[in-house]
């Protein structure tokens, strides 16, 4: 983490490479762990491990729960609720596009999907399931016995095969062409001339682009933005550093899709894009002296504001079809 954390932060302020119209596009290719390839099988066992409540520990919240097809593959609420409506300190990001994201959650803790697909499952504010009782759990299934044998060879279920195949079907929601994409594309018509206005005042007067760049529309890197939520230190809890410079930093999100996945930020504080815009705009939400240097007041218009909001419509990307299942291994 230490090592991650000072690579992001001293290439904060490389100026961006030439954009050409393939910097905008989704590489075809899903990047894929050497020791995780992507099956059809082991797509739609993790299909059904992602949507199976039993996975928690009263068979009542599931990895949809809070990443849910409905609300952009977010959960629609500021802060998730969990095992016995405990209610979690941070807003669900989407998973659109995760396997092409260098690390994950809002800190950056973790830098594998693999890795990520556990952790929700025994944190007390979400699953709340100690994974070995999960796994004896799922080995008293014949039905998930026996899939883990046709995906993986063997029938005896454990914690790495479990998250491989949580995270080879993460790593299969993946955005196809927006409106901007087709437009950057040559199709002229596909934007209409608020958007095109809109995209020009966010890659330029509002500086946007630096740091929601590239075709995911984020630069993975970190910023304390002056949110005022000075109570959670973000990257500073996970920096082995506990440099001051960390503290309520968070990582700057995608914005595929982002017209579906309100409230925003870190902590779901901020309930429309208009004001959300404004907030990234304008130097933050309250003039903390914490807030990162780079992060500056650009003074875009409330009119300034209204076109971004209407580029960033553009950005929402067809819907990812998945087969919700229904009936699950017994």
């Amino acid at each position: 983490m230490k090592t991650y954390l000072l690579i992001i932060f001293s290439i904060i302020f490389i100026p961006l490479q030439a954009i050409d119209n393939d910097y905008w596009q989704r590489p075809s290719q899903i990047p894929t762990p050497k020791d995780n390839p992507i099956t059809p099988q082991k797509v739609e066992l993790g299909k059904l491990l992602f949507f199976d409540k039993r996975l928690s520990r009263a068979d009542d919240i599931s990895c949809a729960t809070c990443h849910d097809p409905k609300y952009g593959w977010a959960d629609g609420v500021a802060q998730s609720v969990g095992d016995r409506e405990q209610k979690g300190r941070r807003n669900s990001p989407t998973i659109i596009n995760s396997a092409y994201l260098r690390s994950f959650f809002h800190d950056s803790r973790v830098t594998s999907l693999e890795e990520q697909a556990l952790i929700p499952i025994e944190t007390d504010v979400e699953m709340n399931i100690p994974l070995e009782v999960l796994i004896k759990k799922l080995n008293a299934i014949d039905g998930y016995k026996k899939l883990f044998l046709e995906v993986f060879g063997d029938a005896e279920i454990n914690k790495e095969n479990l998250a491989k195949a949580i995270a080879t079907f993460e790593r299969t929601i993946v955005s196809s062409q927006t409106d901007f994409q087709k437009w950057n594309n040559g199709e002229k018509n596909a934007m209409n001339q608020a958007q095109i206005d809109g995209f020009n005042i966010f890659k330029d007067s509002g500086k946007c682009i630096s740091c929601h760049n590239n075709f995911n529309f984020t630069n993975e890197r970190f910023a304390n933005i002056g949110l005022g939520d000075e109570n959670d230190l973000g990257v500073y809890e996970v920096s082995e550093t506990k440099n001051k410079i960390w503290k309520a930093n968070f990582k700057t999100p995608t914005l595929i899709n982002i017209e579906k996945t309100a409230p925003y930020f870190h902590n779901g504080s901020v309930k429309t894009l208009k004001e959300a815009v404004h907030i990234c705009g304008n130097g933050g939400k309250k003039p903390v002296k914490s807030r990162s240097p780079f992060f500056r007041d650009r003074k875009v218009s409330n009119q300034e504001v209204n076109l971004i909001v209407e580029f960033l419509k553009a950005l929402t990307p067809p819907e990812i079809k998945v087969e919700i299942p229904t009936d699950f291994p017994q």
